[in-house]
């Protein structure tokens, strides 16, 4: 029985390793691959590592009696067992080829790790499983280092091989559409107001990096494509002048730009940078269709749509309902009257860009109209769900300050019990508690009750309310958000509930 105790602590060490490694591979997905971005996960998440670091100094200890440590260490291993199993995910992991080698990868240090620590014997056997459990979290970081070599080599030969198969089609109209918030729902927007003329490719989804596009187009560009519309995401500097460089747009839409993603661009004048790395790209023959919120002006011809008086594409009379949107907008060809299923002005302004871009491409003002009937909206982007006793408008899509006043001004049209539910926005940087904290006081002017998800993350939020004088009865603060459902549905109110979801924090938060 002795003879087997090494071993079985070793077994029971390399399955915490692996389990930590498939948690933090996760997070590694989750956060685009980004070296930088996981070293911040980490430092943050420091404290869900207890485990881990409870070996450290375990690791040091000299036990007289080494059947003894094993013991022990095989019972401190089974019991984190459970509390390391990866939690359910909204977004769980996916087993790209890229997460395969890297699994492959650690499968080899991790035999590696297992053959030192048999041929060492003890003690050094229990102090090297002891040592590489408490560093698990980090694997994922030195395999990732391992495979770089190998992984440039698979992205050139995928990016080569993307730019053959769009210049085997010359005919091919390219569509660019970027900004901080919109450029999802005007994808799916301009989707279905230009397949009234054309065969269209979009990439699907959130599809919008490097990556994701030169995937979209090695799977599913066709020969009999006339028009590939292609959203453009960015975390850094330079990373839509990438995607550009390899599909090379014509047309180009920037649907608005704000505090978005700044713990990894810094400042405002990174983001505007970025984005008109778009506009940068379109050629003279070409245009760029811009929110006329966005004071910049590109050199390339452009046209500006939104609800600006003297737009090119000018917005006005807009009416919310719980059926939908009416609007009018004026036109290079004339003013016309357009229905949507649509909610809130800012989902009428992406609108107009998509009806900007897609009448500059061709298409009538009256086949347009017809199109814009046909739109659905886009899931977690002030989606109207009718459930039961309540109306849900759901904004859930990772959310910014601009996108969080919108949504309240939408809530504010509503003559209803108004209700929020929301953790809060992240990704701000230095400004995150601010914005926040705005954020509490502009919701106290609108609605009737708020529901806070995650004590320590909309803290801000409460104070921002509590400054505006909003009264603390009407602030409920849930562990979860079915906590904060189940809260919402116990009230009684004589008007119909009218409740924004407003962002979902995805699994790495």
């Amino acid at each position: 029985m002795f003879l087997v105790l090494p071993y079985v602590c070793l077994g029971l060490g390399l399955v915490c390793i692996v389990l930590t490694l498939i948690r933090t591979m996760h997070m590694f997905q989750l956060n685009s691959y980004k070296m930088n971005v996981q070293w911040n996960w980490l430092k943050k998440n420091a404290g869900k590592f207890r485990a881990q670091w409870m070996m450290l100094p375990l690791a040091g200890l000299a036990f007289p009696d080494s059947a003894v440590c094993h013991v022990v260490l095989s019972v401190l291993f089974l019991f984190f067992i459970p509390f390391l199993r990866p939690p359910q995910a909204k977004k769980p992991l996916v087993y790209t080829a890229r997460v395969r080698r890297m699994l492959v990868t650690a499968a080899v240090l991790l035999v590696i790790l297992s053959g030192v620590a048999v041929w060492l014997g003890e003690p050094f056997n229990y102090l090297l499983v002891c040592l590489g459990f408490a560093l698990s979290p980090f694997l994922v970081l030195l395999v990732n280092v391992l495979n770089q070599p190998l992984e440039k080599a698979y992205v050139r030969y995928y990016i080569n091989d993307a730019r053959k198969m769009l210049k085997s089609i010359p005919a091919l109209t390219v569509v660019g559409i970027t900004g901080s918030y919109g450029k999802t729902s005007v994808k799916y927007y301009l989707n279905t107001l230009l397949r009234a003329r054309f065969n269209v490719l979009m990439t699907p989804e959130s599809y919008n990096t490097t990556l994701g596009v030169v995937r979209t187009i090695r799977e599913n560009l066709r020969p009999t494509h006339e028009v590939f519309i292609c959203e453009m995401g960015a975390r850094n500097v330079g990373d839509i002048k990438e995607i550009c460089d390899i599909v090379r747009p014509k047309y180009g839409v920037l649907t608005a730009i704000g505090e978005q993603h700044l713990e990894s661009f810094k400042t405002l004048e990174n983001i505007v940078k970025t984005k008109f790395e778009l506009a940068d790209s379109i050629p003279a023959d070409g245009r760029v269709f811009l929110n006329d919120r966005i004071e910049k002006r590109p050199t390339q011809p452009f046209a500006t749509y939104g609800v600006a008086p003297d737009s090119d594409y000018a917005v006005g009379d807009i009416r919310v309902t719980r059926q939908g949107t009416s609007f009018n907008i004026r036109t290079p060809d004339g003013n016309a009257e357009f229905r949507t299923l649509l909610i809130g002005e800012h989902n009428v302004v992406n609108l107009a860009g998509a009806i900007a871009a897609a009448h500059s491409l061709g298409v009538p003002l009256d086949e347009l109209k017809a199109q814009v009937l046909k739109i659905a909206p886009v899931p977690h982007r002030m989606q109207l769900i009718e459930n039961g006793a309540m109306t849900i408008i759901d904004d859930a899509y990772n959310s910014n300050p601009n996108g969080c006043r919108a949504a309240l001004k939408t809530l504010g049209m509503f003559d209803a019990f108004k209700v929020m539910i929301t953790p809060g926005m992240v990704e701000l940087g230095a400004r995150q508690e601010a914005c926040n904290c705005e954020f509490g006081r502009e919701a106290a002017a609108v609605c009737d009750f708020v529901a806070l998800v995650g004590e320590e993350q909309t803290r801000p939020i409460r104070r921002g309310l509590l400054e505006a004088g909003y009264p603390e009865e009407k602030i409920f603060t849930a562990g979860s958000f079915n906590e904060a459902m189940a809260k919402v549905n116990s009230i009684d109110s004589e008007k119909r509930k009218v409740v924004l979801l407003e962002n979902d924090l995805p699994d790495n938060y």
